[in-house]
């Protein structure tokens, strides 16, 4: 019954995934190739496509409209799939079509003939012809997939961390030996309020879900339809349940519901499980099918996207990417997570687990200026070892924010569960807080949810290349969305500095306020008053107004009153 109701969904949904049924006829994908001799075709453009921004129910799901109208983002020609007779044009050379890619209008594709490649080029309507995963001839095989760049470092079957915290919180549920890294959040205290996720979909984009289908500790996203499908970019079709174990950690991090033992940081969330990194090998091409595996996600209109892989270096060292190329420009992924950002996904990544190696910064696509970077930390809130630095190549703070990464009590794939350390870990930790932040707040957009995140965050004031912003408090990045906005717009005369703010705070009046008289009231958000000033508005000058010194950190109203003009604005003491 309950897979003959997963069925009866997929049908119901058949209207906006008819275009990937429709691509999916042209492609021969051969589940036994590996990535050599994988390639990415660019075409010059859109031209005589039988779709339409008018008519965006063709290739979007309802959902995913709805989602663009809610944050006032308009369909444009980057959300139009790729021409359908420019793959069949590709295909008639005989390479295997792979993954087509609408927002770098191109597509992957499999060939070993020197030939097909030729014929590719001289079609009139591709660009290039890009390698995506050439191995040299005398290059090694690969190292196990458990050592690839980015999985080495993480930790499996760690010893039971010191001092942490177990069993129950604020909420109604029984965290078990998992409650130390979502209190560490304050999200015992989020998912009181009652938010867990209900009515968000977030987008798992990993290397393989091994037994997710049978392990416990998801019974409850099966049996309430809360898996809404799955797909594979590597191998094409539907994820088999058996390529790779990340996913399956990765996800029981956010969707467990596992009373006593294991409870998700957004167990009532809805899922799509998405393939995208071949665990055999390591190159560029995967980063594609991380793209085109974006696209699908929000093609079906997922809020947030997971993504616990990062790149660095590849089995063939002319793709390896060098620190200058995390600047948040560069790289394929990269450009498709901003991309992913704007269609408003709030785009959640690993920093990466290279902080004790020769390379010790980030990975892409945590670079991106428009993504999320999640660094770890251990259960005491320390900077975890493996934890990957930044600043970006630009100089951009990096990470965004932390969360547990080390000691973390995950699912183990085989049935059981057990203790894990990578940034694979506190990524989804916190991507399934922010899921609940923005279900608590659903007018606000992306950007905004990961601004209210940041700013809740321990070290905002003073950010760093370890820690980043610090870690986040979601109970004052909600109070943080939840009360009047900070920043008056622009035509507004009252402008205040800093915020979040320490020890004193500057207003600066417009010329028109001159010799105005002005009252300035600042009050918690229970009301209580916490501090009083009464000043003359001076020309040229700056009223510095002083925190008192038991002002405790948290969020305050600032009411100034000029001329019996009222401005009201949200502060954030530290």
């Amino acid at each position: 019954m309950l897979f003959r109701k997963f069925a009866l969904k997929l049908i119901m949904m058949k209207r906006y995934l008819s275009l990937f049924l429709m691509i999916s006829l042209v492609m021969t994908v051969v589940h036994a190739q590996i990535s050599p001799n994988k390639y990415f075709v660019k075409f010059t453009d859109k031209n005589n496509s039988p779709y339409s921004i008018n008519n965006p129910s063709d290739y979007l799901s309802q959902r995913a409209i709805d989602r663009r109208n809610k944050q006032n983002i308009p369909v444009e020609i980057s959300d139009l799939p790729v021409n359908p007779a420019y793959l069949a044009g590709v295909a008639a050379t005989g390479a295997t079509i792979l993954n087509p890619t609408k927002w770098f209008n191109g597509v992957t594709i499999y060939t070993t003939d020197p030939a097909v490649l030729t014929a590719i080029s001289s079609l009139p309507y591709v660009q290039g012809i890009t390698k995506s995963s050439v191995k040299p001839a005398d290059s090694p095989e690969h190292e196990p997939y458990d050592m690839k760049p980015f999985f080495k470092y993480e930790e499996y079957n760690q010893p039971v961390p010191a001092k942490v915290k177990s069993g129950t919180g604020w909420s109604d549920y029984n965290y078990g030996p998992s409650l130390n890294q979502i209190m560490m959040l304050r999200g015992d205290e989020f998912h009181a309020l009652g938010y867990r996720g209900e009515g968000m979909v977030i987008a798992v984009l990993d290397a393989g879900f091994t037994n997710t289908h049978t392990h416990p500790v998801f019974d409850s996203l099966w049996q309430n339809n809360q898996i809404l499908g799955t797909r594979d970019f590597v191998a094409g079709g539907e994820v088999t349940f058996n390529d790779h174990t990340h996913g399956t950690m990765v996800l029981s991090c956010m969707g467990s519901n596992y009373p006593e033992q294991l409870i998700g940081t957004a167990p009532k969330a809805s899922y799509w499980l998405l393939r995208s990194e071949d665990g055999a090998t390591e190159y560029i091409i995967e980063e594609y099918n991380w793209v085109s595996a974006a696209e699908f996600a929000d093609s079906v209109g997922a809020d947030v996207i997971n993504s616990s892989l990062g790149y660095t270096v590849f089995d063939d060292p002319s793709q390896n990417h060098t620190y200058a190329d995390m600047d948040g420009n560069t790289t394929p992924i990269t450009n498709g997570a901003d991309m992913a950002a704007q269609k408003g996904i709030l785009v959640v990544n690993s920093l990466g687990n290279y902080g004790g190696s020769s390379w010790y910064y980030l990975g892409a696509p945590s670079d991106g200026d428009s993504v999320m970077g999640i660094g770890a930390v251990d259960p005491g809130g320390n900077l975890a070892g493996f934890s990957s630095r930044g600043p970006s190549y630009d100089g951009r703070v990096k990470p965004d924010v932390v969360a547990q990464g080390s000691g973390v009590y995950v699912a183990d794939p085989y049935g059981s569960f057990t203790w894990g350390g990578g940034t694979s870990f506190s990524s989804p930790i916190l991507a399934g807080m922010a899921a609940c932040l923005w279900q608590a707040n659903p007018t606000y957009n992306n950007m905004q949810v990961a601004d209210a995140i940041r700013k809740s965050a321990s070290q905002y004031l003073s950010p760093d290349d370890m820690l980043g912003y610090g870690i986040p408090d979601f109970i004052v990045a909600n109070s943080i969305l939840t009360i009047i906005d900070a920043f008056q717009p622009e035509s507004f005369l009252v402008h205040i500095y800093p915020n979040p703010v320490r020890d004193e705070i500057n207003l600066r009046f417009s010329s028109q306020q001159v010799g105005s008289k002005a009252h300035a009231l600042i009050t918690d958000i229970t009301g209580r008053v916490v501090a009083v000033s009464e000043f003359n508005v001076l020309p040229g000058e700056i009223e510095k107004l002083n925190m008192p010194d038991n002002m405790p950190a948290g969020i305050y109203l600032l009411k100034l009153t000029v001329e019996k003009k009222e401005y009201n604005f949200k502060i954030i003491k530290r």
